[in-house]
């Protein structure tokens, strides 16, 4: 397995809480399928389907985070309550008040949410408790503090903070295409996004496209600065780094693969040496990524 986009954070190192203190902790919050009248349901769930909420390798754990969530779209509520409002009036002479169309939303609600069609996802979170990393796979901070919410809720005093660097990822990813150097250990790739700050937030994008360095500079003295930029580093992972410290579109490249290039037994097995090179390739890469943003904070 590959985590394809990580929203960052810390936690204290080395983490004192144990896999088997954080899987009672997770268990109070373990996953149950939406009843009837829910919308949405939200629980840790075992990373293998083998009951055990916290998987570790290598010192490395493991978490998922399961979302069930009802489809029953706002149209369709508003449909139905229109039709059924209009036999009110029929039968009472007179359009139904506001706070009786909106105990009929509520009521065509109830009846409709046990037949509604539901879809689950999965979200992934890898933690490091000897490095100290909480890393969660998601595409938005948004899902990512969906994750920390229900953690903070099953761990007592979990401490966790967002990344910080002494440089802003902004001001870096713009500094480089000045320079038309990339930071030791990375290469720039063809991908970049450059915004003004302006009202109207003007912004060019290359995608797939050689970044000409005297075209770029010219967008940079304009007042626009890097926003996203692709990268490669150490020739073994490419990813989109955000100005807010996300990494994304994460993939190994060919060189990962062929070192792994190892034929397991079992699902168990290739599930676990995955792992153990994602983890191992990922903090070697924050390392270096946190480094060319100056480090982090002391105080």
């Amino acid at each position: 397995m590959w985590f394809k986009n990580l929203q960052i954070y810390r936690i204290p190192a080395p983490w004192a809480i144990s896999s088997d203190q954080l899987e009672a902790f997770l268990s109070k919050q373990a996953f149950a399928e939406c009843s009837s009248l829910e919308m949405q349901s939200q629980g840790w769930v075992s990373p293998r389907d083998n009951g055990m909420l916290v998987h570790v390798v290598n010192r490395q754990i493991i978490l998922a985070l399961g979302t069930e969530k009802k489809l029953l779209p706002a149209t369709v509520i508003n449909q139905v309550a229109k039709a059924r409002a209009a036999e009110i009036e029929e039968q009472q002479g007179f359009a139904p008040g506001r706070k009786q169309l909106k105990d009929l939303k509520e009521q065509v609600t109830d009846e409709l949410l046990p037949r509604a069609f539901s879809i689950r996802r999965t979200t992934w979170v890898w933690i490091d408790p000897v490095n100290g990393w909480l890393v969660v796979d998601a595409s938005s901070p948004a899902k990512a503090e969906e994750v920390l919410k229900l953690l903070l809720g099953s761990v007592d005093k979990l401490q966790v903070s967002g990344l910080r660097t002494v440089h802003s990822a902004l001001t870096s990813m713009t500094d480089w295409l000045v320079a038309d150097e990339a930071p030791s250990g990375f290469t720039v790739d063809q991908d970049t996004e450059l915004r003004a700050n302006g009202e109207g937030k003007a912004t060019v994008r290359y995608v797939r496209h050689t970044l000409e360095a005297d075209d770029v500079r010219r967008h940079i003295a304009a007042g626009k600065q890097c926003t996203r930029l692709a990268m490669t580093w150490a020739d073994r992972i490419s990813f989109v780094l955000t100005e807010g410290l996300a990494v994304k579109r994460v993939a190994p490249l060919d060189v990962i693969k062929e070192e792994n290039d190892v034929t397991s037994s079992n699902d168990d097995e290739r599930f676990d040496s995955d792992l153990a090179l994602m983890t191992g390739e990922l903090n070697k890469l924050l390392n270096d990524l946190v480094f060319s943003l100056g480090g982090e904070p002391t105080a």
